[in-house]
């Protein structure tokens, strides 16, 4: 069985999903703040020095997790076995880090429509009503933060036991 694996990238740790079909190995990036105003998370990224991240040069491909494995015409399970030869999770482990993925994905939807308001494609009548401060804040700063932190756990070896 595949080892997991955690390594850095251009200055952010990398976790290992799992070996492609494709033969190439795919690394999930660690969570991030950015822009103070949103969680950048779930990039799935492969690198030009394959299996080893922290030597590359460049990203050779950059995806996100939620259109590789949660949407599709299959079911999220079905879509993240069959586009691995090989991973490092087991299958609860692979049903626990889909669960987290997807929580993590209508989390950070919902900090978004409590912090403008809404969906941001037109003024929304319900604005006044939608925009809470309060919900976007616990959100983003105790709730989503958890989630990902879950699901980088699930990620990273055990500690070896004496």
């Amino acid at each position: 069985m595949m080892q997991k694996q955690v390594t850095q990238a251009f200055r952010k740790k990398v976790y290992l999903l799992g070996l492609g079909k494709n033969g190439r190995h795919y690394w999930l990036e660690e969570p991030s703040w950015d822009c103070g105003w949103y969680w950048g998370f779930g990039y799935v990224e492969t690198y030009t020095l394959d299996n080893s991240p922290s030597h590359s040069r460049d990203i050779y491909s950059h995806q996100h997790f939620d259109s590789l494995f949660l949407s599709g015409p299959k079911d999220c399970y079905s879509m993240f076995t069959e586009f691995f030869e090989e991973t490092p999770l087991t299958e609860g482990e692979i049903w626990q880090l889909l669960e987290l993925m997807k929580t993590f994905y209508t989390l950070k939807e919902a900090a978004a429509a409590y912090s403008i308001g809404g969906s941001h494609i037109t003024e929304n009548q319900f604005k006044n009503m939608l925009k809470n401060e309060h919900h976007a804040k616990e959100l983003n700063a105790v709730v989503i933060p958890q989630i990902t932190k879950g699901a980088c756990k699930l990620l990273t070896p055990e500690p070896i036991q004496d």
